[in-house]
């Protein structure tokens, strides 16, 4: 059985990060509406785009990333309290975060066409092993439930800032 349907998961979640973000313009994406909701879009999509790149690192791949992306929009999980700057002059525009969500997207499907079950049999040494102990067990969390997880974010974010459902114009 090959990986296919991990990239079916990555064409929906990036279809749908770019409807969540369709309708927001540049201003607004760095805006928080509430405690709670500080992810605003500029940073949910880097994120991502960051996390993806350390994905296609781990697979093998390149896992380039633009200079200094790493140091805003990596974080070290649950527990960490930086918080996304609001200054919308650090971030990267709304098209340039899709542009390498998108770019990310596609290295990373590539390297899963390349692959099938056994070869991410390996074990993996991280805070989540207990949970998530092999490649196979890493590459889909990244792929699927972080993704879902900071995705959701982004449409509560949408909520904060009284907008539409997003998935519902899909």
């Amino acid at each position: 059985m090959d990986l296919e349907f991990i990239n079916r998961q990555l064409d929906f979640n990036y279809a749908f990060a770019e409807e969540l973000v369709t309708d927001v313009p540049e201003h607004l994406m760095t805006c928080c509406p509430a405690t709670g909701l500080e992810n605003h879009p500029a940073f949910t999509l880097g994120h991502l785009a960051v996390a993806t790149a350390m994905t296609v690192h781990d697979l093998g791949g390149e896992g380039t990333i633009p200079e200094l992306w790493n140091q805003l929009f990596m974080r070290k999980g649950p527990g960490d309290p930086t918080l996304p700057d609001s200054d919308a002059a650090r971030y990267p525009t709304k098209s340039e975060l899709l542009r390498e969500l998108h770019r990310q997207h596609e290295q990373l499907k590539a390297l899963l066409l390349q692959r099938d079950f056994s070869s991410l049999s390996g074990v993996v040494e991280w805070r989540l092993s207990k949970y998530l102990p092999s490649d196979l067990d890493c590459t889909i969390f990244m792929c699927v439930a972080h993704e879902s997880m900071h995705l959701g974010q982004l449409s509560a974010w949408r909520r904060g800032m009284e907008l539409p459902s997003a998935l519902g114009r899909m």
